[in-house]
């Protein structure tokens, strides 16, 4: 086909492409495009900012998080490049807290529904979790902090500066950090708001909170980004609270009994202190290989060999171990030693303890509600209220197994191991390599004794074999001084008599030290700075130790030791930067 002449054609001014004279209405569509789309831009671009937000801030709600990062962070990068405003100022000043602001205005009368006291101007910090739009002059926003939330009625029409009032708004996000003041008001419903004349940006979250209506539910993500759990679920905050409430009301009570508070190093030569695996750390500079501590028992006794009579240690410790639904490799522990009481002391101190701080957490009460299984699941009730059951170890095995179990100075030797041996078998109870005496006694208690133990119930009687840093029982040969605490079925504290013979310690830390070259990893060996503070003379001393974070689960009914950890161990997440095993995972969690 010949091609047309160039007369024959006009060219389109914008694209330059040739067009033929035939199609000349074409050229005269696309001007006409052109104008409207121009005119478009114009008004546009004349509009207040607010005007052209929020159509993107409605469909913000379909994008990906990755596509909501991306757009949010864009925008706050431009704030920071124009510092209009800055979106991370230095100083926000709060003249109230919004749990004072609830306590002081929500008082019946104070302020009529629909009005708002215009004599009152206060500054109240928060974040901002939902946000209601009602027309364009009109949004409420939810403002929350401290576990407590108040609303924002912000209307246009209470502005210093309504511009500037409403191009700041159209900012807000949820989970945005937002300082307003205000005037102290009610909506017409009647609701508890504060009226802002001026808002400002404190700190932009530039993710996607979870919706409000479904909340975080997903375990690990709570459990690895805490600080988005405790953002969005009011439920965890609490638990942390009831944690502090219980350390210090501890911290109290043992310093009312005349108790100082001491701190222990958390490295040393040797593990001892307690029957677990320590973790091997190394120092660079004395080219030493170092254990952290798996107890601080044998530091606080030598306290009391220098005329400490009365210290505790509420502190880190760390054992090698699994992970499970009541282990974490790292947790906290309370332990004191108090010189002149012996074990008979310490359950009545227990006791008590315990009593008056359920007492002082539930308003009086001493009963507490544990569902193990989660909150659908079988409800356990415990009853903290004094005095507790006690199971004598061996009467009690005798009883439940129906064996009569040898001579309790006995219970040490090879005859005994196989005498536990084949009662494990005959009862199918299950005890891993090395099979010692202890550890063939503790599988027994562990499925026999542990369960009668719902409400909390001390287990005494305990076989030497069993507690190296025990004193002899005074009336029972082969047995100790020693009791244990259990509730739901497992241990919550430990305690003795302490042995404050030398000789005998040795002969003890030897016997450990046996076990150990026999496989048992968790056995202790032999430490000679305390063997030689206890040649100094230690006066007669009971010792005390309880989990913090086991008694913790069970007065916040949390059936995961990881639900009272604020940073619980957990596995890494396998990147391209940490399968090499150089890098560690994200926010350095194991």
């Amino acid at each position: 086909m010949a091609s047309e002449s160039p007369a024959a054609t006009h060219k389109d001014p914008v694209t330059g492409e040739m067009i033929s004279k035939r199609s000349h209405s074409e050229l005269k569509r696309r001007e006409k495009q052109r104008e409207k789309d121009a005119k478009k831009a114009e008004k546009a671009a004349a509009a207040p900012p607010q005007a052209a937000s929020r159509p993107a801030a409605a469909n913000e709600d379909d994008l990906n998080p990755n596509q909501y990062f991306e757009l949010r962070a864009r925008t706050i990068q431009k704030l920071k490049e124009t510092q209009s405003p800055n979106p991370y100022p230095h100083k926000f000043h709060v003249t109230q807290s919004v749990t004072s602001f609830v306590e002081q205005y929500s008082k019946e009368g104070l302020i009529p529904a629909g009005q708002k006291l215009d004599n009152v101007l206060v500054s109240l910090s928060g974040r901002v979790h939902n946000i209601r739009i009602s027309g364009t002059k009109l949004k409420f926003y939810d403002l929350h902090s401290e576990g407590t939330q108040v609303q924002i009625l912000a209307n246009v029409r209470d502005a210093d500066n309504a511009e500037e009032f409403m191009s700041t708004q159209a900012l807000f996000r949820r989970g945005d950090i937002v300082g307003v003041t205000g005037h102290p008001s009610r909506s017409q419903k009647g609701e508890l708001s504060i009226s802002p004349t001026s808002m400002v940006l404190l700190a932009p979250n530039l993710h996607q909170l979870p919706s409000a209506h479904f909340g975080l539910k997903d375990q690990e993500t709570r459990y690895r980004k805490r600080y988005l759990d405790l953002i969005m679920s009011p439920g965890t905050r609490n638990i942390f609270i009831t944690r502090a409430r219980v350390i210090n009301y501890l911290r109290r009570y043992l310093d009312n009994l005349g108790f100082l508070e001491v701190e222990t190093p958390m490295t040393s030569m040797v593990a001892g202190g307690a029957t677990a695996r320590p973790f091997v750390t190394h120092h660079n500079d004395l080219d030493l290989d170092l254990y952290l501590r798996v107890a601080p028992e044998l530091y606080l006794k030598q306290l009391t060999v220098g005329g400490l009579d009365r210290v505790y240690e509420i502190g880190r410790v760390f054992r090698n171990e699994g992970i499970d639904l009541t282990h974490n490799p790292e947790f906290t522990l309370c332990e004191f030693y108090m010189a002149y009481a012996d074990m008979y002391d310490l359950m009545e101190i227990t006791e008590d303890l315990l009593e008056s701080m359920v007492k002082y957490l539930n308003g009086g009460s001493t009963i507490v509600k544990y569902h193990p299984e989660g909150k659908d699941g079988k409800e356990l009730v415990l009853d903290f209220k004094t005095p507790w059951k006690r199971y004598d170890m061996i009467e009690t095995l005798e009883e439940k197994t129906g064996t009569k179990f040898p001579p309790g100075d006995t219970l040490h030797t090879k005859e005994t191991n196989k005498f536990l041996r084949d009662l494990c078998v005959k009862h199918n109870v299950e005890c891993s390599e090395p099979r010692t005496n202890a550890r063939l006694l503790d599988k027994l208690v562990g499925d026999f004794i542990e369960p009668l133990c719902i409400s909390p119930a001390f287990i005494t009687g305990h076989p030497q074999v069993m507690s190296p840093l025990a004193k002899n029982h005074r009336s029972r040969p082969g047995l100790c001084e020693r009791f244990e605490g259990f509730m739901c079925g497992k241990e919550f504290c430990n305690a003795y008599t302490e042995l404050n013979d030398p000789f005998e310690q040795r002969l003890r830390f030897e016997e450990q030290s046996r076990q150990k070259e026999q496989g048992d990893d968790e056995a202790q060996g032999v430490d000679e700075v305390f063997v030689d503070a206890l040649e100094h003379g230690l006066p007669p001393t009971a010792g005390w130790g309880m989990g913090i974070d086991r008694l913790i689960m069970f007065l916040t009914d949390s059936p995961n030791i990881k639900e009272v950890l604020l940073f619980p161990a957990m596995k890494p997440i396998e990147t391209a930067a940490n399968t090499s095993g150089k890098e560690p995972g994200p926010a350095g969690q194991l």
